[in-house]
């Protein structure tokens, strides 16, 4: 076998071991992009998911004007008083969560499990 022929056979062996590397390349390449539009598909259903969701607690959760008076507390009884700042707990917490939820929306943040399903128990 002359020595060219070795050339040959390398040359040919390199030019085929590029091609199946861009074929790879362009493999990955077109599986990256598809898993791209996916989490962009996604990323969108939750987005509009999250503001269906905080419309509903919204509505779901109206609070009632406060009834009591300043100084009333006085002469209330400690059951009253009790049920008066546990429902102003539970207001300003649920308030909280709201306002935590929105901000890590307008961020583009992650939300927590915990919120999460406070809004599912709540909305």
């Amino acid at each position: 076998m002359p020595w060219w022929s070795w050339i040959l056979i390398w040359v040919a062996l390199v030019a085929l071991s590029l091609l199946f590397i861009a074929f790879l390349a362009f493999k990955v390449w077109r599986d990256a992009s598809a898993t791209a539009r996916t989490f962009a598909d996604v990323s969108e259903e939750r987005g509009t998911y999250w503001d269906q969701s905080l419309e509903r607690a919204a509505v779901a959760h109206v609070p009632e004007p406060r009834a009591t008076v300043p100084g009333s507390a006085v002469f209330a009884t400690p059951e009253k008083m009790k049920d008066d700042y546990l429902a102003a707990k539970e207001e300003r917490r649920f308030d909280r969560l709201q306002k935590r939820v929105a901000r890590r929306k307008e961020r583009g943040q992650l939300q927590s499990l915990r919120d999460i399903e406070a809004l599912h128990y709540l909305g």
